[in-house]
């Protein structure tokens, strides 16, 4: 493995983790504002309130007592997800994609019986797939329909993108893609592809799969240098509106095209990982220090993400090595804790 020279690290730009806690998570983000984050049911209920659109809620069960009646709350739905409101790394999400035999069949095509969904809710009950073994509450969503733009790119799983947002300015994007290594979750760490996204354009960058380029999606075999994401400008406000929503200044946000309702906010992150730099093929430093020298901040979420889209625009860069040669993967790879959420609904 070839080591990069700190020096070369810092003429890039790149946000390395240290500088990030502290410069960054530390300064910018109040924890007691975490709670709204870190629990997707909370953070469901307040953006909505705000007019951010995220997948309908269908349902909650908050005690084992209410386990026995879910057949009843899932008998008008065919599709649907059930989530741990504490979750991460998509552990403990269970998507349901149509009935079968009179059971619940998932996206790989296995069936599940209703005593095997009872277990699955009982076990997010008493915190098995939550962060700290907390207990947690199960959330039931109605299922997410991948937008016809995306149906050919990624495995089993629907594509998210992965916005970071800096005192309300998206800064960085990237899409990210399921695949048979991350078993149909939009995980980094688990396999999963990341494709850089022109936070101008929306267009493709670059793209990675643990840490390296690549052209194809390893499953499906589809070109990923001809990526256009839609509806982009949409996308890019209803992260910037998170920021005003959160008042966390520093924030990962994870959005997914419905085939049906456009683009929907899946869930926020208080402490975003660093890899979205390799799949950029650009360090974050130089974009969040732009924001930082403004002597006035917008409270317009549009006139945020203008400002964006003018001064983000990707300048290929040329070095003599590779930008994945000059950072080696512990230079920007997260806690475990950090850019895990992953979506499979």
């Amino acid at each position: 493995m070839t080591w990069a020279n700190p020096f070369t690290l810092t003429r890039r730009g790149v946000l390395g983790m240290n500088s990030r806690n502290v410069e960054y998570i530390g300064r910018y983000n109040d924890r007691r504002h975490y709670p709204l984050v870190d629990n997707k049911l909370e953070t469901k209920l307040v953006v909505g309130k705000a007019g951010v659109t995220v997948p309908e809620l269908l349902g909650v069960v908050r005690t084992q007592h209410e386990i026995e009646l879910i057949d009843d709350v899932l008998e008008p739905f065919q599709q649907f997800v059930i989530k741990p409101a504490q979750g991460s790394g998509g552990r403990g999400i269970l998507v349901v994609t149509g009935r079968e035999d009179g059971g619940f069949r998932k996206s790989n095509g296995d069936v599940l019986s209703l005593r095997d969904v009872k277990r699955h809710v009982s076990n997010i009950l008493s915190g098995l797939h939550s962060l700290g073994g907390r207990t947690d509450v199960a959330i039931i969503e109605d299922l997410v329909i991948c937008d016809d733009t995306f149906a050919y790119l990624s495995h089993e799983g629907v594509p998210d993108i992965r916005l970071i947002v800096f005192r309300g300015y998206p800064v960085m994007g990237m899409l990210r893609l399921a695949t048979t290594a991350s078993d149909g979750k939009a995980n980094l760490h688990q396999g999963a592809v990341g494709v850089g996204l022109d936070i101008g354009t929306g267009r493709n960058i670059a793209a990675v799969q643990f840490d390296r380029p690549i052209s194809h999606h390893p499953d499906t075999g589809a070109p990923l240098d001809e990526i256009v994401v839609p509806h982009w400008r949409q996308l890019l406000t209803l992260a910037a509106l998170c920021y005003d929503v959160t008042h966390l200044g520093y924030l990962g946000a994870d959005l997914v095209l419905d085939q049906r309702r456009g683009p929907l906010l899946l869930e926020l992150n208080a402490r975003p990982g660093l890899t979205i730099q390799i799949a950029n093929n650009e360090g974050l430093v130089p974009r969040l220090s732009r924001v930082e020298l403004l002597e006035e901040h917008s409270r317009d979420p549009g006139v945020r993400v203008e400002f964006a889209m003018q001064h983000f625009v990707h300048e290929p860069y040329r070095p003599q090595r590779s930008f994945w040669e000059s950072v080696s993967p512990s230079d920007t790879q997260e806690d475990t804790q950090e850019d895990t959420q992953g979506s499979t609904s």
